[in-house]
């Protein structure tokens, strides 16, 4: 089976649920995608403090150069939030032919349409539906099942209690 290598940019609240998720559904991903998804390494600034989550040493590291700069790491996942050095990150990935999933709202709010002119201009992938609305769907219905629509514009206001209520 193919293997996809991921390089995880941020060990906080949402990467380690992350973490948790491709532990807990590893199998049933790995057999919708086709590939075994394989976490190779997790930077952080912080890789002493407890998470609530045990990972192997060996995985961590406080310089995202090492993911960035791993020939062997496929895509890129970037949960650091803020600006810099978030968005000089996903820039550099791309120059190295890496896709990148990131759920940096503040991010693509400001710096979007450098980041999409990037990524086509790497011809690399960059997914992002964990930046919208708690991760509804949005994108994917747009971007496949709408194609076929001339939508001009999405209008929404979401913020966490939104996200709270919908988790729930």
């Amino acid at each position: 089976m193919k293997r996809i290598s991921i390089g995880l940019i941020g060990f906080g609240t949402i990467g380690t649920g992350v973490i948790k998720l491709l532990r807990d559904n590893g199998d049933l991903i790995s057999e919708r995608v086709g590939a075994e998804i394989c976490l190779k390494r997790i930077a952080d600034i912080d890789i002493k403090r407890s998470r609530g989550i045990t990972v192997d040493h060996d995985l961590l590291t406080t310089d995202a150069g090492d993911i960035l700069g791993d020939p062997g790491i496929d895509i890129v996942v970037e949960l650091m939030g803020g600006y810099e050095p978030a968005l000089t990150f996903i820039l550099d990935a791309f120059r190295r032919s890496k896709h990148v999933v990131t759920a940096n709202k503040a991010l693509l709010a400001t710096h979007g349409d450098e980041i999409f002119q990037n990524a086509v201009q790497q011809g690399v992938n960059i997914g992002f539906e964990a930046s919208v609305g708690g991760t509804i769907p949005v994108i994917k219905t747009v971007k496949e099942s709408l194609v076929a629509n001339r939508i001009q514009s999405i209008s929404a206001i979401m913020n966490g209690t939104s996200n709270f209520i919908l988790s729930k």
